[in-house]
C-alpha cells in the first residue's frame, strides 16, 4: 500500500508540475471566456442594425401593417414600378423587395406575393411577412362576412392547463425539463471528464513505456500497483484542475459581465423566453420544482457514479496506454470506449427525455459502459431504489473484472515493444 501511495503522489505531482498542464489550467477558462466575448462582439459586429425591406403594394390594403421595428425597417416602393423598385433595391443594397400584385380578389393577390432578394432571405423574415398579410385578410374576410371583429377577438381563449398530482400538489409545466436539465448536465459532465483525463492516464503511460523508464519501476512495483497508481494520481490532478477551471471561469465571468457586459448568450437570444409568456405563479411553481428536486440524493449518486464510471474507463485508457508503443496506434482501440459514451449520451438525451422508466431507458442505465451516463439523467425522474442497487452492483462487478483485465493486459503490454497488437493477441495475454 506504501508503493501505492509512493506512486499516486509522484503521478500527481508530475502532473501538476507539467506545463502544458499549468498552462491548460489557467489558460483553459480565459480560453473559454475568450470564446464567449468572441462570439458575443462577432455576433454584435454581424448585425448591421435594422433589416431594410422594400414594399410594393398595389392593392393599398397591406401598407399600414408594415410597421418598422428594431429588427425590420419597411421601405414604401409602391409609387415605383416593379422594375425601378428592384434596381433601387439593388443598388442601395437592400435586404429584400416584397410585391404584392393587385389581382381580381385578395386570394388571387396573395397567392401572386413575390419576394425578391439578393440572397435567401431568413425563415423568420418570411414568416413575420406572411403573418402580417395573413392577419390582415382574416380581419377583412372576417368584415366581409358581416362578423364583429372585436366580438370574434374577445372570444378568443387563452388556455393554461394547470399540472396537479393525485395528491393535489400543483407543479409547473416545465417540471420535465428541469428534471432533464440536471440529469442531463451530470451525464455530460461524466463523459467530458473520462475523455479528457482518461486520454491523460493512456498518454501517462505510453510515455513513460516509450522513455523505457517503466522497466526500472516495474523491477520493485508490481504492474497492478503501477497501475492503480497511475489511475489515482491522475485522477487527482484532473480534479484539482476541474475545480480550478469551474472557480477560475466562474469568476471570469462574472468579471466580464459586470465590467464589460459579456453573457454566455449571444446576441439578440433570450434566456428567460420559456418565463415570458409565463404568469407569476408559473414561475413561482417552477422555483418551488427546482427548490424540490433530490438535490443531495442526485449529488451522492452522482460521486458514485462519477467514481466508478471514471475508474473502469480509465482501466481501460491504461491498458490501452501499455499494448501500445504511440498514441497513433491507440487509435485502433478508441472505438469501443467512446461508442459506449456517445450512444449513453443520445440515449439519456432521446429516451429518457421522451420516458425515463421506458424498456431502453431502464435497459441502458443497468448496463455497465451506459449506467454511469443514463442512470444519472433518470435519477432527478425518481428511480426504484431496486433499480438504482442492480445498477450499482453491475457497475462495481464490471469495474472490478474491467480492473483485473486491464493489469492482466498491462502486466504483459508494458514490456512490449515494436509490435502493433491485435484484439486477438490481447486476449492472449489473459493466459499468462
Amino acid at each position: 500500500m506504501s508503493k501505492l501511495r509512493l506512486i499516486m503522489y509522484r503521478e500527481f505531482i508530475a502532473r501538476i508540475r507539467n506545463k502544458t498542464f499549468i498552462m491548460m489550467t489557467f489558460l483553459g477558462p480565459l480560453f473559454a471566456v475568450g470564446m464567449i466575448a468572441l462570439i458575443s462582439w462577432l455576433t454584435s459586429v454581424n448585425s448591421d442594425g435594422p433589416k431594410q425591406i422594400a414594399f410594393i403594394d398595389e392593392t393599398g390594403s397591406f401598407f399600414l401593417n408594415f410597421r418598422n421595428s428594431e429588427e425590420v425597417k419597411y421601405i414604401n416602393y409602391t409609387d415605383l414600378t416593379l422594375e425601378e423598385a428592384k434596381d433601387s433595391t439593388l443598388t442601395k443594397n437592400l435586404y429584400g423587395l416584397l410585391y404584392i400584385p393587385k389581382k381580381a380578389s385578395h386570394k388571387e393577390s396573395t397567392e401572386s406575393i413575390q419576394f425578391y432578394a439578393e440572397e435567401a432571405p431568413d425563415f423568420s423574415v418570411l414568416n413575420s411577412l406572411e403573418k402580417r398579410i395573413a392577419d390582415k385578410l382574416t380581419v377583412q374576410n372576417y368584415k366581409k362576412q358581416g362578423l364583429d371583429v372585436a366580438a370574434i377577438e374577445d372570444a378568443i381563449a387563452e388556455v393554461r392547463i394547470q399540472v396537479e398530482n393525485f395528491s393535489g400538489e400543483k407543479t409547473s409545466k416545465y417540471q420535465h425539463l428541469i428534471k432533464m436539465a440536471f440529469g442531463g448536465a451530470a451525464g455530460y459532465l461524466l463523459m467530458m471528464f473520462v475523455i479528457i483525463y482518461g486520454n491523460m492516464v493512456m498518454r501517462s503511460v505510453i510515455e513513460e513505456k516509450t522513455n523505457r523508464i517503466i522497466e526500472i519501476i516495474i523491477s520493485s512495483v508490481k504492474p497492478m500497483e503501477l497501475m492503480m497508481g497511475k489511475i489515482l494520481g491522475t485522477s487527482f490532478a484532473g480534479i484539482l484542475q476541474f475545480i480550478i477551471w469551474v472557480i477560475f471561469g466562474l469568476g471570469l465571468l462574472i468579471t466580464a459581465n459586470v465590467f464589460f457586459g459579456i453573457t454566455p448568450e449571444p446576441s439578440g437570444v433570450d434566456s428567460s423566453i420559456l418565463l415570458q409568456e409565463s404568469n407569476p405563479q408559473e414561475i413561482q411553481l417552477l422555483v418551488q420544482d427546482i427548490l424540490k428536486l433530490p438535490l443531495g440524493t442526485l449529488v451522492i449518486f452522482f460521486f458514485i457514479y462519477f467514481i466508478c464510471g471514471y475508474f473502469l474507463y480509465s482501466a481501460i485508457y491504461a491498458a490501452i496506454g501499455a499494448a501500445v508503443d504511440s498514441e497513433t496506434d491507440s487509435q485502433q482501440f478508441m472505438l469501443p470506449i467512446l461508442l459506449p459514451l456517445m450512444l449513453g449520451v443520445y440515449v439519456g438525451f432521446f429516451s429518457v427525455l421522451e420516458d425515463p422508466h421506458g424498456v431502453v431507458a431502464v435497459t441502458f442505465s443497468m448496463i455497465p459502459l451506459t449506467s454511469p451516463i443514463v442512470m444519472l439523467m433518470r435519477i432527478p425522474f425518481g428511480v426504484p431504489w431496486w433499480q438504482i442497487i442492480v445498477s450499482i452492483g453491475l457497475l462495481v462487478g464490471s469495474l472490478i473484472f474491467m480492473v483485473w483485465f486491464a493489469g492482466k493486459i498491462y502486466r504483459i503490454g508494458i514490456l512490449m515493444y515494436g509490435k502493433k497488437p491485435s484484439y486477438k493477441e490481447l486476449l492472449k495475454w489473459l493466459k499468462y
